[in-house]
C-alpha cells in the first residue's frame, strides 16, 4: 500500500486538505518515540488504496522543535509527498518546498486557499509554477474541496524533480525569489473591513477589547449551547428512564448490588447527582451534566479556529505570557483546559523547552476547572448568588498569575520568543466544524467516561467496606482546623482525584455555608487534578515532573485554603 504524507507549513489549510482526503475515519496517535500527534487515515487512488499521514507543520526540514523532527522523520516514509502551499504566501512556502522536491521523492504541490488568493490580488502562473518545480501543481480550496478531485487524479503523475537539484540555504533563497517573481503577480487593492479588523484584533489597546468581547462571547454561547441541550434533550431523557431505574432498584433490593448499580435513595427516589450509582449518577453526570457543555465547548472553540482568531489571540497574549514563563502560544492549553483537562495537558506540546511544558502543564493543573466542574460550580454555588461563583474564579484566577511568576523564577530553562503564521480571516467551512467537533467529543467520551464509571465504582466500593471513613477520620483535623470544613469534605477531596466534577456534587449534602463551599470547591481545583489529566501528565513530563508538579499543587492548594478560611471564615 503506498503512503501519502501531507507536508506544509502551519496554518496553510493542510488539515482541511487531509479531511477531504480521508473523510472522517481517522486515527490520531502519538509518533513513535515522542509525545507528537500525527493524524493517520486511509484514501482510494486510482490505482488501489494508499495510507495518507498528516505531518506536522513545518517550515524547513531543518528542524527546531520536537514536532518539526516528526516532520522530517514522516518523510522519510513517504512513497509520494502533497506538498501544501498557501498561495497568499506563495514566497514563504516555497523554501520548504524546495527542500522537500531536493530530497528526490515523488511530489505533487497542491496551491491551497486558492480563493483567498484571488481575493487579495494574487495570480499565479500555474503551468509556470509546475514547469519550473518539475512536478504536478493543483489549484485547491481544502474547505470547500475545490480542486481535491484533480488532485487525487494527478498523484498518479507525483514524480521527483528534474528541475530542482540540492542547495544551500542562500541558493535555496534566491531560486524562491526567483520563481516567486516569474510566477506571482499582485494587482493593489484597497483594505477591506476584514484587513482593518484583522490589524486591530492583534494590537494592544483595541485587541486587549476584542479578546475580552471574543472570549465572553464564547462562554455566553456554551452556557447557552450547554444549557439549552440539559434543558430541552437530555433531562427529558432521563425522565423517560428514571422510572426504568427504579424499577431496577425495587428487583435489585437493599445490598452491595444495589449500592453499586443504583446507590443511595433520597427520601426514596433517585437523585441523579447524589446517588453515586453506576446506573444513575454515572450515566447522568457525564451525559446529561457534562456532554453538553463539552459539545458547546468543542463547536466554539472549532469556530475560533477555523476564522484564525486563536492566532491572534496567542500573539495578543505573548507579552503576558512571557512573564509566566511561556509565550503567547501558553494560551492554547488554557482554552483547551476549560474543555477538558486532558487535551489541555497534551496541548502543552505547542510549547518548545521542557520549562515551558512544565510551567503550562502545572498551571493548568492548578488553576484551570474544565467545563464538567464549571458547570458544578455554578449548580453548587449559583443558588446562592453569582458573588460566590466570581469569588472561586477569581482567586483561580490570582493562583495562576502569582504562581506562574513564582515558577519562571525558580524553574530552570528558556523561554524563546513566539514565531507565529497569522493567517488571514476566514469563513469556517460548517461541514469540517461539525466533523472536527464530533471527533473531539467522540474523543473527550472514550477517555473520560471509562474513568467517571471507574471512580464512581472504587468510590462505592471504598464506601461499601468503610475505608473512606477511615480517611476522612485520618484528614479530619487538618480539614477541620486548617480548612475550617467539616470533616466529611475528606471524601470528597480524595474522590477529587478521580473525577473533581463527581466530587464537587458529593459537597451538597454535607450542608456546608456558601463560604466553605468556596474554600472546598476552589481546593478541589488546585491541589491535583483528576486521574486521566494525571495519567497525561505522567506521560508527558516524566515521573520526576509531574512529581514535582504535585507537589507545587498540594503546597498551593493548602496556602490559598488556609488563606481563604481566615478571609471568609476568619480564625
Amino acid at each position: 500500500m503506498k503512503t501519502v504524507v501531507l507536508m506544509g507549513n502551519p496554518n496553510v489549510g493542510k488539515s482541511g486538505i487531509f479531511s477531504r482526503l480521508t473523510g472522517t475515519r481517522v486515527i490520531t496517535s502519538n509518533y513513535a518515540g515522542t509525545t507528537v500527534d500525527v493524524s493517520r487515515g486511509k484514501m482510494r487512488l486510482p490505482d488501489g488504496p494508499a495510507a495518507v499521514i498528516d505531518a506536522p507543520g513545518t517550515y524547513s526540514l531543518t528542524p527546531t522543535n520536537p514536532a518539526e523532527e516528526v516532520a522530517a522523520e514522516i518523510l522519510g516514509e513517504a512513497d509520494v509527498v502533497v506538498n501544501v502551499v498557501d498561495s497568499t504566501n506563495l514566497e514563504r512556502n516555497l523554501y520548504l518546498t524546495l527542500e522537500t522536491l531536493e530530497r528526490g521523492v515523488p511530489a505533487a504541490v497542491a496551491l491551497n486557499l486558492w480563493d483567498e488568493a484571488g481575493h487579495q490580488g494574487i495570480t499565479i502562473d500555474v503551468a509556470g509554477l509546475e514547469r519550473l518545480l518539475g512536478v504536478p501543481v493543483v489549484p485547491t480550496v481544502g474547505l470547500s474541496g475545490q480542486g481535491i478531485r484533480e488532485l487525487v487524479e494527478r498523484l498518479g503523475e507525483a514524480r521527483p524533480s528534474a528541475t530542482i537539484q540540492p542547495m544551500s540555504e542562500e541558493e535555496r533563497w534566491v531560486a524562491v525569489g526567483r520563481i516567486t517573481g516569474e510566477v506571482q503577480t499582485i494587482a493593489h487593492r484597497h483594505p477591506t473591513l476584514a484587513d482593518r479588523l484583522s490589524e486591530a484584533s492583534i494590537r494592544p489597546t483595541s485587541g486587549l477589547f476584542i479578546a475580552l468581547a471574543v472570549i465572553a462571547a464564547a462562554f455566553l454561547a456554551v452556557r447557552w449551547i450547554g444549557e439549552g441541550l440539559i434543558s430541552y434533550v437530555f433531562e427529558p431523557l432521563f425522565d423517560l428512564y428514571t422510572p426504568i431505574a427504579m424499577r431496577a432498584s425495587d428487583l435489585l433490593g437493599p445490598g452491595i448490588l444495589h449500592e453499586i448499580l443504583i446507590g443511595h435513595l433520597i427520601d426514596g427516589e433517585i437523585d441523579y447527582v447524589q446517588s453515586m450509582g453506576l446506573l444513575t449518577t454515572g450515566l447522568f453526570v457525564p451525559f446529561a451534566m457534562i456532554l453538553p457543555y463539552i459539545v458547546a465547548f468543542y463547536l466554539v472553540l472549532s469556530i475560533l479556529e477555523d476564522t484564525g482568531y486563536l492566532p491572534r489571540l496567542a500573539t495578543l497574549a505573548d507579552t503576558f505570557f512571557h512573564r509566566l514563563g511561556m509565550h503567547g502560544y501558553g494560551i492554547i492549553p488554557v482554552f483547551l483546559g476549560f474543555g477538558c483537562n486532558v487535551p489541555g495537558a497534551l496541548a502543552t506540546r505547542v510549547l518548545e523547552t521542557k520549562k515551558q511544558r512544565f510551567i503550562a502543564a502545572t498551571l493548568m493543573s492548578l488553576a484551570i476547572p474544565c467545563m464538567a466542574q464549571i458547570a458544578m460550580v455554578f449548580g453548587v454555588l449559583g443558588p446562592f448568588g453569582l458573588h460566590y461563583v466570581v469569588m472561586v474564579f477569581v482567586t483561580l484566577a490570582l493562583v495562576y498569575v502569582g504562581a506562574g511568576l513564582i515558577l519562571n523564577r525558580v524553574v530552570p530553562g528558556e523561554c524563546p520568543e513566539i514565531f507565529l503564521e497569522i493567517p488571514p480571516y476566514r469563513a469556517p467551512d460548517l461541514r469540517a466544524t461539525a466533523t472536527k467537533t464530533w471527533m473531539r467529543v467522540r474523543g473527550f467520551l472514550g477517555e473520560a467516561i471509562p474513568y467517571l464509571f471507574l471512580g464512581i465504582l472504587l468510590v462505592n466500593l471504598l464506601y461499601s467496606v468503610g475505608f473512606l471513613d477511615l480517611l476522612a477520620a485520618a484528614f479530619a483535623p487538618v480539614i477541620e482546623a486548617w480548612l475550617g470544613l467539616p470533616a466529611g469534605a475528606a471524601v470528597a477531596l480524595l474522590v477529587g482525584f478521580l473525577r473533581k466534577d463527581l466530587a464537587v456534587g458529593m459537597l451538597v449534602p454535607l450542608g456546608m455555608s456558601p463560604e466553605q463551599l468556596v474554600i472546598a470547591v476552589t481546593m478541589l481545583t488546585i491541589y491535583f487534578p483528576c486521574v486521566a489529566t494525571f495519567v497525561v501528565l505522567l506521560r508527558e513530563l516524566g515521573a520526576r515532573g509531574m512529581l514535582a508538579a504535585a507537589g507545587v499543587m498540594v503546597t498551593t492548594a493548602l496556602l490559598v485554603g488556609g488563606a481563604l478560611r481566615v478571609i471568609l471564615i476568619g480564625f
